[in-house]
């Protein structure tokens, strides 16, 4: 247990030496939001690739995997269309010079769509964030168990941490340590996967390991519940602020491009790792009492401490790397959306980092209020997921794409897809029509976007000129 503690303290401590030495560098918000606009493509894939890979992968998808098998190697797909259609979309959002996604929707649809999209990323990411807050909470407990407070407290330590770590400097410290994040990370899962294989005697005996109902993905999953696990992941990479705040931060649009297709292969390679991870370690772990915890159980029950301990501190960085990233950006929205936008215009570049950092603060203690709700992963994570997907990304592809989309149109199409998803969860209408919320909300509000724009555009042409 002590390798364990150590290395993981000694990463954590790194983590936040490089934001404090960062933070010197911090004088206006575009440098606290966006690095300065100094990412290069390397740096940019970096980050991509370790704000994409996160809880959701190691947990949820781990979760999944313990339930269905080989068939949980379907979930992937999602993220990777969501990548190659977002490849198409990044140049031209760096193109724009915006700082957030609700700057764009502003340019094109008005406030009322910037209002509407903060509101919307407020209520996706704040669900994102607290439940990494649950998930490195569950690495601290086994790292260092507290007894039958331990769960709260572990909680409580996680969101300090990554609260305090993203105040410092925001996306000049999270982007640059996001590339030894992501090298950590790449380094663990494969050197976790290669010795819970070979400790099973290799791919056929840990294969005959597993009970035959996890060993084919016929009737596992139907066309309805496929269509609600891909979905959602497509439709939040799509128009996810985390990437779109990435791309502004680069130093030309080529670059953005190119570290996008670099993504696709990252998340492609990562997430199959971590669903082989998870299936070799359900051979040999049948019973642990969470499957959402599988990996990390292999790391201390199936691995040399050592190498335990470089797994878990890949899962950190994962963690850390996807909740500061889901904090930064809310808070971003917060400050430059609302604050700066409508309450102080004229604020100084000082008081808006000052704003920021507060913003952190507050919005990662709504995250830590959220996170003692709810003890699943895999759910959750789609469902915040779909929260988003169908409230900004038909507005925002529109805004980029489409030069025939209207004001109406868009801020139809977001309070539709926000207010119907929200409606679907609160009377279980997934149970009642056998649908999950993501095909028909999206369905509704790329409809009403299209219909309300074309009918807003014929009135606008009819009018006469005065």
């Amino acid at each position: 247990m002590t390798v364990f503690l150590w290395i993981s303290l000694l990463y954590l401590t790194a983590l936040i030496g490089v934001g404090a030495w960062k933070a010197r560098s911090i004088r206006t918000q575009e440098d606290f939001s966006l690095a300065g606009r100094k990412l290069t493509p390397i740096v940019l894939f970096g980050t991509l690739l370790a704000t994409w890979i996160g809880t959701g992968s190691v947990f949820g998808n781990a979760e999944e995997t313990f339930r269905v098998g080989v068939a949980a190697f379907l979930l992937p797909i999602g993220g990777v269309l969501g990548v190659a259609a977002l490849a198409f979309l990044a140049g031209r959002a760096r193109a724009t010079g915006a700082m957030t996604v609700q700057d764009v929707l502003e340019a094109r649809f008005g406030p009322v769509a910037r209002v509407l999209g903060t509101v919307t990323l407020l209520c996706a990411y704040l669900i994102i964030v607290s439940y990494q807050y649950r998930a490195g909470a569950a690495v601290v407990e086994r790292i260092l168990p507290m007894g039958d407070a331990g769960g709260a407290a572990a909680i409580v330590f996680v969101a300090l941490f990554v609260i305090l770590y993203t105040a410092l400097a925001g996306l000049y410290s999270v982007a640059y340590t996001d590339v030894a994040n992501g090298i950590v990370m790449t380094l663990g899962i494969f050197a976790g996967l290669w010795f819970v294989v070979a400790r099973g005697g290799g791919v056929g005996e840990t294969w005959a390991m597993l009970p035959d109902d996890l060993k084919s993905v016929r009737g596992v999953y139907g066309a309805k519940e496929m269509i609600g696990i891909l979905l959602p992941p497509f439709l939040l990479l799509l128009g996810d602020a985390n990437m779109y705040q990435r791309f502004f931060g680069a130093k030309e649009a080529g670059g953005a491009r190119r570290a996008t297709w670099m993504l696709l292969l990252g998340i492609a390679v990562l997430e199959t790792a971590i669903i082989a991870l998870a299936l070799a370690a359900r051979a040999h772990l049948p019973g642990v009492e969470n499957p959402a915890h599988v990996i990390v159980a292999a790391a201390f029950e199936l691995m040399p401490p050592a190498l335990g301990a470089i797994l878990v501190a890949a899962i950190l960085a994962v963690i850390i790397s996807t909740a500061d990233s889901y904090l930064l950006a809310p808070a971003t929205a917060l400050v430059r959306d609302i604050y700066h936008r409508f309450v102080r215009p004229d604020a100084s570049p000082a008081s808006l980092v000052l704003a920021g950092r507060i913003a952190v603060v507050a919005l990662g203690g709504i995250a830590l209020l959220l996170a003692f709700q709810s003890q699943a992963f895999f759910r959750i994570a789609l469902y915040a997921y779909t929260l988003y997907g169908v409230g900004i990304t038909p507005a925002l592809v529109a805004a980029l794409t489409w030069k025939g989309a209207t004001p109406a149109g868009a801020v139809a199409s977001m309070a539709t897809g926000l207010g119907l998803a929200m409606g679907w969860r609160a009377f279980d209408l997934a149970a009642t029509t056998g649908w999950d919320a993501v095909l028909p909300c999206i369905t509704a509000a790329t409809a009403v976007l299209i219909v309300v724009s074309l009918a807003t555009r014929s009135k606008m042409t009819r009018a006469p000129r005065p």
